[in-house]
Parts: structure tokens; sequence; C-alpha cells
């Protein structure tokens, strides 16, 4: 469905992507894992075109397109298949969430409006915001502003949707929402490519694993052999570090929730 093949990106002579490839097929769900500055962002902002490679190929359901030198033509033809989700939301501050959704849609699709509303507001259902449609950025939570950009993505019908670190701007209490969202997603068959830190999402959801470091894909395979055999020992460092991380992390987030009374655990929560 999707074949990426060599690409490379430098910026101010600093090599950020050392010729990454990547096979993607109609319904994976591929984790792309790794320090920060491994280049998995700039991988993904390649892709989508957001960032011009130095070189690479792209074949994209019949389409064969230069990463480099892509015509605005090609450009936009493949961003016509592909969902972008944003770290921190990229959201239009004086547009509804509904409008953010729509404007897609109706500038860059040139649907009608009234079409354009009906889908939007089928987006915004899917993902638990339908009572919200109506409301602006500043008025809706954190994870709320992330599920808005994923009916955004979604109401673009992709092929593909591209997800980089969407829970990393977060408040823990509110990652839930924006996972449970996305992990509906892979049941009803949709293909992503999605940079996170979240382990268990990596480990439970995803089809296949992919751990970057220093501009090159190290190790990728099936989830349960890089989480429990990784071949490389650069992925095991990294993979042991995060997960003592992640346990560090429940442990404070349980012994704050047994230890603070209700009133206060639930103070200011939605």
């Amino acid at each position: 469905m999707l074949k990426l093949s060599g690409v490379h990106k430098s910026f101010s002579g600093n090599e950020i992507l050392k010729g990454v490839s990547l096979d993607v097929r109609k319904g994976d769900i591929i984790a792309i894992l790794g320090p920060s500055g491994s280049g998995k962002t700039t991988f993904l902002r390649c892709v989508d075109f957001l960032e011009r490679a130095d070189a690479g190929t792209m074949e994209f359901d019949g389409l064969t397109a230069d990463l480099h030198s892509a015509s605005r033509q090609t450009i936009a033809a493949v961003r016509r298949k592909i969902g972008f989700v944003f770290q921190n939301y990229n959201l239009f501050a004086n547009r509804t969430a509904l409008g953010n959704v729509t404007e897609g849609l109706i500038v860059a699709g040139k649907m009608p409006r009234e079409k354009a509303e009906r889908i939007g507001r089928e987006a915004l259902d899917r993902v638990g915001l339908s009572d919200r449609a109506d409301y602006y950025p500043a008025q809706l939570s954190g994870g709320q502003q992330q599920r808005v950009g994923i009916a955004r993505a979604m109401a673009m019908n992709p092929d593909v949707i591209l997800f980089d670190e969407p829970t990393s701007a977060l408040d823990p209490e509110l990652v839930g929402e924006v996972l449970d969202v996305m992990r509906e997603l892979a049941r009803e068959g949709a293909t992503m490519i999605v940079v996170t830190h979240e382990m268990n999402f990596a480990r439970q959801v995803a089809t296949e694993a992919v751990f970057m470091d220093g501009g090159k894909i190290v190790e990728q395979g099936p989830p349960a052999r890089i989480f429990e055999h990784p071949r490389e020992e650069r992925t095991a460092r990294f993979l042991q570090r995060i997960l003592r991380q992640d346990d560090r992390g429940e442990s404070a987030k349980a012994a704050y929730t047994k230890e603070e009374p209700a009133e206060v655990r639930q103070g200011g929560r939605e």
C-alpha cells in the first residue's frame, strides 16, 4: 500500500534521517519508537511533505513520487490520501470544533458546506465529541482538542493516518481518552503509523514495532518479539529504560490515587 525507500534529511549539515525505508500494508498499525532526536517526527513529516526530504522515494497506491522533487500536484494527491494528527493539536483558535474538522473539506476539498458539516459531525461523534461541536479550542481540554484533531484527520477519509506523539502534550489523566479513540480506529481496520512513547499501546495494539535511533531503523518486527526478545542491544537498553520509567510512573500514580481524598482527586476533572 505504501512503500518508502531511502529517505534522507539534513538540517544545517546535521543528517537527521540516514536512508530510512518502511513498507506499510493496508490495516497495519506501525508504532515507531525511539529516543528524542532519533528522527521519528522528521520521518513522518517527510512522508506528508511537511518537510521536503533530501532524497528518497514513495510508492503509494499506484502513485510513485520522488520525495525531494515531487510536484505540487503530486504532493496534493498524496495529502488527499494521508491524515496527520499533530503533537500539539494545531487547531484554529478562531474555529469551533466542527469548523476545525470541516475547514480542510471545504477549502482544500471544495466540498459544499452542508455536506462537509454532515461529515464533520459524524467524525466528531466517532471520537465522542458530538456535544462539543460548537465549542472553541480554548473551551476544550487537551484530550478533547486532540480528539478534534483525530476527527479532522478521519473526516478526510484517508488511506493512512500519521500520528506524531499524539499524547505527549497531554496531562497523564487525559492520555487514556485519546488512546481509546486510536484503539477503536485500529479495531475498525484503519492503517496508522504512530510515533509514540506509549509502550502499552505499541505492545498491545500495533501490528509492527519499529525502533529508530540515530536517524536509522535499528530493529523492527512484531511487538511481542521486539518487547520480549529484542535482537539489538540498543533496542534492549532503550526498552529497559522506558519501561522502568513507566513502572515508576504507575507506582506514583497508584500512590497518589490511594492517598489523596476523593474530593481532591476529582477536583477540576470533567
